[in-house]
């Protein structure tokens, strides 16, 4: 729904954003899930929201979807644009904390993943503030320092 699809190899169809895909079934299952990259759709098989679109929909909207009410879809396409990087990195530090990592870095994962859960979201807007996508942004430079701690061929 969020995202468009451009027409190439990996998207069979040109789609905009916020617009539902053809294949999109009433129950929002994928009508082609089992032909996916032999319909042009291998873009679709490698795709994972991390659990973000779960969060929108179950937690920021209530379990109510842009179908129930089409007001929503522009405000749940624009939450799953702001979560789903956050839940990227929140599976990211998840993977850090099972490294074995000095003091300083276990504190500073917890500290990052502590400031990209706001305590009780009531909204997206939970989300856009200032401590988390700072932390958001921190990521990368966390990452780079435990380059010394990761096993080689993992």
């Amino acid at each position: 729904m969020a995202y468009p699809f451009e027409a190439h190899e990996d998207f069979g169809l040109l789609k905009d954003a916020d617009t539902p895909c053809p294949n999109l079934a009433p129950d929002f299952r994928c009508t082609i899930h089992e032909d996916l990259a032999k319909c042009g759709f291998g873009g679709c098989a490698a795709y994972s929201c991390a659990g973000a679109g779960q969060r929108v929909t179950q937690e920021l909207f209530d379990g109510e979807t842009w179908r129930d009410d089409p007001d929503l879809l522009t405000h749940m396409t624009h939450a799953l644009r702001v979560l789903r990087p956050i839940h990227e990195a929140l599976l990211v530090l998840q993977e850090a904390a099972a490294l074995p990592l000095p003091k300083d870095l276990q504190d500073r994962c917890a500290e990052l993943t502590r400031a990209l859960c706001p305590e009780n979201p009531a909204s997206v807007w939970d989300f856009e503030e200032d401590s988390v996508q700072e932390a958001l942004a921190s990521l990368p430079d966390f990452v780079e320092s435990l380059a010394p701690f990761a096993r080689d061929g993992c």
